[in-house]
């Protein structure tokens, strides 16, 4: 692949051959700071960082004599202390790279309601990621390596009825969708309607059929009176689908990049309880002999090793499973499971790679073994645990 006019190999995943890799250069460290800046907002910078320009929303600040067609330096405000409009900002922020600003500073703080656009137009970021706005739109969908690898965990198979617990965006959905060769049916359930939207937007730009998305919440998902039938439609009858994917929501310590702690322990502690809720759903809601895989894109014991230990006890119908294909690293102690039970977990952890800066230089001289080893490492935070259902949840009448 071309970025201006360098050459970005891509990579056929060795052990997923539906999944490309494709290799974030940087940091870069050779990049001369402009006297004109522009702060943005702690994820407004998380997004430049893998690869997307500033857009006029997420701008915080702008240096008082800024024009358009000026070249700019971008800082991320970490800590969320700086003022919207401000002139001038000194306090703590990190330096994402330079661009070419697209708007005014009168323009971006007109107080017109609802400011849309680009605002910096991104020409020197620290992390070169490449944009794929665009790209094959209908036959690629960007996603962290881990969100790939649990699809398959799953191992959905043409004609089965597949349950997305916790849908929203929808690249599982959709992976799920096409690994089963859009044959058979996919429900993806998630209680935020515009989400519910954009996860049919791209099943509608992807040419998937398969999938139906509704607006429900999953902690509601399973029908307690069978004579309020509506076909089809959430809720739904106990034991009624093949294989479950319950992508729970968590704490999501595994993001990356992420330059804003903003959690709090009380909302860390929140998750626990509701992830036991839609499991419990989840179990219910399973054929026997059926597959759940449950994950998370967090690193807490509590909200991952703690949960399959709990799941194993509460649910004495479940046995946990080996994964395949296995890429990332077993379970982590201190969740009172064996050391086979972890075997079978799978922990994606990227402290356990050192920090590697990666340059056109090093990337051209780069083993492709190597560069595939990094990409299975140096990702996103995430865990992975499957079971089947061993025998039936309902009680049987006398």
């Amino acid at each position: 692949m071309q970025f201006n006019g360098l050459s970005v190999p891509v990579l056929q995943h060795p052990n997923l051959q539906d999944v490309l890799l494709i290799p974030v250069i940087g940091p870069r460290k050779n990049i001369k700071k402009e006297e004109c800046e522009v702060v943005v907002g702690a994820q407004c910078g998380n997004a430049v960082l893998r690869g997307a320009h500033v857009y006029v929303p997420g701008i915080v600040s702008a240096s008082k004599f800024m024009k358009a067609g000026d070249i700019v330096s971008v800082y991320s405000d970490i800590k969320g202390k700086c003022k919207k409009g401000a002139k001038e900002f000194d306090g703590t922020k990190v330096f994402l790279g330079n661009g070419i600003s697209e708007s005014s500073r009168r323009e971006i703080f007109s107080g017109l309601p609802d400011p849309r656009g680009i605002g910096v137009r991104m020409t020197e970021p620290v992390y070169l990621s490449l944009s794929f706005y665009n790209v094959l739109p209908g036959y690629l969908f960007l996603q962290n390596l881990p969100s790939t690898v649990v699809t398959h965990v799953l191992g959905p198979q043409p004609g089965e009825r597949i349950l997305d617990l916790c849908a929203a965006p929808g690249g599982k959905t959709t992976h799920i969708a096409a690994l089963m060769r859009d044959q058979g049916e996919v429900i993806a359930l998630d209680k935020i309607a515009n989400k519910v939207t954009r996860i049919k937007q791209n099943a509608l730009l992807l040419g998937l059929n398969s999938i139906r998305a509704f607006c429900f919440d999953g902690t509601k998902a399973l029908k307690l009176n069978p004579v309020t039938d509506i076909e089809g439609e959430p809720p739904f009858l106990p034991e009624s689908f093949d294989r479950i994917l319950l992508d729970a929501p968590c704490s999501g310590m595994g993001q990356r990049p992420n330059m804003a702690c903003s959690w709090t322990l009380k909302e860390v502690m929140s998750y626990q309880p509701l992830q036991r809720k839609l499991f419990t759903v989840a179990v219910k809601l399973l054929k026997p002999g059926g597959v759940l895989v449950y994950s998370t894109c967090t690193i807490t014991l509590a909200e991952n090793e703690e949960q399959v230990a709990w799941a194993l006890t509460e649910f004495p119908c479940l046995q946990l499973q080996p994964q395949e294909p296995q890429i990332g690293g077993e379970g982590m102690m201190g969740a009172g499971l064996s050391v086979e039970q972890l075997k079978q977990l799978q922990r994606f952890d990227p402290s356990v790679v050192p920090l590697q800066d990666m340059d056109f230089g090093s990337l051209r001289d780069a083993r492709e073994e190597d560069m595939v080893w990094l990409a299975n490492k140096d990702c996103i935070g995430f865990f992975i645990a499957k079971f089947i259902k061993c025998k039936s949840t309902e009680k049987k009448d006398p």
